[in-house]
């Protein structure tokens, strides 16, 4: 009698994982984060409740590391790496590339209201925005840091400006105009915003 292989748990346990963190994405989506529950989001996938808490202890545990892993596979797809603004030389061309990929995403569905409800839930879950703030935007905002800095040692910024600081008069208006649909984003404006900020940074 030819034995069967033991089924593999890892796969086994990718597979719900990955079933999971679709279910929350097109839950968000389709209903909102309020409406969206624990026992929904198993449902959808198709695994115990008890299943989801075994691995994160509430639903925006779950939405959040969705969302991460949502970014990276949507780089992979386009050949990039998740998290990097191109040193061309150019600061003002790599800036507003970045941007504009930027753009693509807020206004990409599948980002936009998992985005939302993970900006919204942060207000009031200051361990969830923690970890948002750990795990996605300071590592996205490092970047922005790194390349003032490179444009620094080019002369093409000047050498008394906080990079930190800097990178808010651009990224900043782009999170406010997006978040409280105080206007419409696009190429144009975050372009605008670029010309603007490298403006007041440039050597005088």
């Amino acid at each position: 009698m030819v034995k069967k292989p033991a089924p593999d748990s890892s796969r086994r346990s990718e597979r719900s994982r990955r079933a999971i963190y679709a279910a929350a994405l097109a839950l968000v989506a389709e209903v909102g984060y309020p409406k969206t529950t624990v026992e929904a989001i198993a449902a959808r996938a198709g695994v115990g409740k008890q299943t989801i808490y075994r691995w994160w202890p509430a639903k925006a545990d779950v939405l959040l590391e969705a969302f991460l892993d949502l970014a990276e596979q949507s780089a992979r797809d386009l050949g990039q790496e998740p998290y990097k603004i191109p040193d061309t030389g150019d600061v003002a061309a790599d800036l507003k590339a970045v941007l504009r990929a930027t753009v693509d995403e807020l206004l990409d569905p599948r980002f936009e209201a998992p985005s939302r409800a993970l900006a919204a839930e942060g207000l009031v879950n200051e361990q969830l925005s923690r970890e948002f703030v750990g795990k996605l935007l300071g590592p996205q905002l490092q970047l922005y840091v790194d390349r003032l800095r490179s444009a620094q040692d080019a002369g093409q910024v000047r050498a008394d400006v906080d990079p930190r600081i800097a990178l808010e008069l651009f990224v900043s208006p782009l999170a406010q105009r997006w978040l409280q649909h105080t206007g419409p984003i696009s190429y144009a404006y975050t372009d605008t915003l670029v010309d603007y900020a490298l403006h007041g940074l440039a050597p005088r």
